[in-house]
């Protein structure tokens, strides 16, 4: 049992972590680190089994690598090209198909290296390797954080519901992705209303260059059309993003008043960050997702994830400046 002690303590510092605050992308790290040890842990009990156990985890293990790579090079690259058909050539829509290349150009370096016999190709290729495990370690704790984030319901009793803003069609109409939102915080309106005792929805967006309304008019109106009371709508209109979404709803509930709960509503993909931004700005509430095409999440949450990576940067680059040095070193002294 001694073998998984070290999963224990650190699900333990998640759990605690969780309790204190779920909004934190430290309860993520904890969690995949608990998860890594975990497996194994458990890799570590196969010494007991019988032998074409063994034999069958051993093959699973060594082809898991080569059929995951795969298919998500596969996935990846598909999607990117179903975003750029749907969504236009924009940047922020090539994510998944530059993820998939990457992934590509990385294994090609290794066959550059064996092929060639190159021990300066070898070298970079282990360091980018140890570079890209990295990332990808901090990935997969956000992915899964996230997806458990999500799960959680939001409070049955709010002051108030915080509807995020994500842009305008035409400079004046609501868009599908901002519509969802919308009847996700109308949804949650509702079955408080329905208790008798209704929230006030604030809905959160300034105007930008290309807009001929701000957001929270044209997501007021929405609302309104669709027979949303008018009398329990709130509008902050002058911010142009996440941080000013909340910082500025946050001064209207305090004003409005003082020790106020708050539900936020933005879109699935969108919601721990959205939380992580939500406990940065001090804002009292959790974050609920809404219902996302599923063509869109795969860039969308690589995109959430790099904001994160980055808002950490001097700690995330830091750590990959110090990987490269090191896989450098270790070669060069290697060789030496």
């Amino acid at each position: 049992m001694i073998a998984y002690a070290p999963a224990a303590f650190f699900f333990l510092l998640c759990g605690i972590g969780v309790l204190r605050d779920r909004r934190r992308f430290s309860n993520a790290v904890l969690l995949g680190i608990a998860v890594s040890l975990l497996a194994l842990a458990l890799l570590a009990e196969l010494r007991r089994a019988p032998t074409l156990v063994i034999e069958l985890a051993v093959a699973l293990i060594a082809l898991l690598p080569f059929v995951g790579t795969v298919a998500l090079v596969w996935f990846l690259l598909s999607n990117g090209l179903t975003m750029i058909r749907k969504e236009g050539r924009r940047p922020a829509n090539l994510l998944s198909l530059l993820a998939g290349l990457g992934i590509l150009g990385l294994i090609g370096l290794f066959g550059a290296a064996v092929v060639t016999g190159s021990e300066s190709i070898g070298i970079l290729a282990a360091t980018a390797l140890l570079v890209v495990g990295y990332v990808s370690f901090l990935f997969v704790c956000f992915v899964g954080y996230a997806f458990l984030y999500q799960r959680h319901r939001p409070r049955t009793d709010v002051d108030f519901v915080v509807v995020l803003g994500s842009g305008l069609i035409g400079g004046e109409r609501v868009p599908p992705l901002l519509a969802s939102r919308l009847e996700r915080g109308r949804d949650l309106y509702e079955k408080q209303a329905a208790r008798g005792n209704p929230p006030v929805l604030i809905t959160s967006g300034g105007q930008g260059p290309d807009e001929k309304l701000p957001e929270s008019h044209a997501m007021a109106d929405y609302l309104v059309e669709r027979g949303f009371p008018a009398e329990h709508l709130e509008r902050e209109d002058r911010s142009r993003t996440t941080e000013e979404n909340l910082l500025f709803s946050k001064v209207i509930m305090e004003q409005a008043r003082p020790g106020y709960r708050c539900v936020i509503v933005t879109n699935n993909f969108h919601a721990f960050r959205a939380a992580l931004m939500a406990r940065k700005t001090g804002v009292s509430g959790q974050v609920c997702g809404s219902p996302t095409a599923r063509y869109y999440w795969p860039s969308a949450t690589i995109r959430e994830f790099a904001a994160v990576f980055l808002s950490h940067k001097v700690i995330n680059l830091g750590i990959c400046g110090l990987l490269a040095f090191c896989g450098l070193a270790a070669a060069t002294f290697g060789a030496g």
